[in-house]
C-alpha cells in the first residue's frame, strides 16, 4: 500500500476536525457567495462569482486531499514503541554537551510538529540525528548555525 502515512491518534484526530470544519461550514459560505453573487446578474463580467467559484475549487480540492490522507493514515499504536532506542513518537531527554542546556522533545510527522509544545518534526536535523540512537549516545547535529553535539539522556514514549 502506497503513501500510508502514520499518526498519533490525536493528530488522526485533528485532521478529520479539520476536514468536518471545511464541509460543514466553509462548504455552505461558498455556496452562499456563489447563490449571491450569481444574483447579481451578468455573470460574463462578475468578479465576486469568478472569485466565488475558484474559492470553491480550491475548497473542494483540499476537502479531497484531506479525504485521501484520512482514508491512508494508519494510528500508530505508541504502546508497541520500542524505547531502547529512538523512534517516530520518541521522547528523547538530550543534553547539549557544549553548553549543557537540557532539552525534551518528542519526535513525530511533520504534519503533527509543533515546536512551541515540544513536537519536533520526523525530518528535522535533530530528529535525523536522534533517529536509532539509544541512550547515552553522542550524536552531531547539522543545523544551520553549525555542528552541535547532543547527549541522548533518556528515551520513553
Amino acid at each position: 500500500m502506497e503513501d500510508v502515512k502514520y499518526y498519533s491518534q490525536e493528530g488522526l484526530d485533528a485532521l478529520k476536525r479539520e476536514l468536518n470544519q471545511l464541509e460543514a461550514v466553509e462548504r455552505p459560505k461558498i455556496s452562499q457567495a456563489i447563490a449571491e453573487a450569481r444574483d447579481k446578474g451578468d455573470l460574463s463580467e462578475n468578479a465576486e462569482y469568478d472569485a466565488a467559484k475558484e474559492a470553491q475549487g480550491l475548497l473542494e480540492l483540499k476537502i479531497a486531499k484531506l479525504k485521501n490522507l484520512i482514508a491512508k493514515a494508519r494510528v500508530l499504536d505508541e504502546s508497541k514503541i520500542d524505547v531502547s532506542k529512538v523512534l517516530i513518537y520518541s521522547i528523547v531527554k538530550i543534553k547539549n554537551m557544549k553548553n549543557n542546556a537540557e532539552m525534551t522533545y518528542t519526535i513525530v510527522p511533520e504534519s503533527e510538529s509543533d515546536l512551541k509544545s515540544g513536537k519536533i518534526s520526523v525530518s528535522s536535523p535533530i530528529a535525523k540525528a536522534l533517529i536509532g540512537n539509544s541512550k547515552g549516545d553522542v550524536v552531531t547535529v547539522q543545523a544551520p548555525a553549525g555542528t552541535m553535539d547532543f547527549q541522548i539522556l533518556d528515551v520513553s514514549r
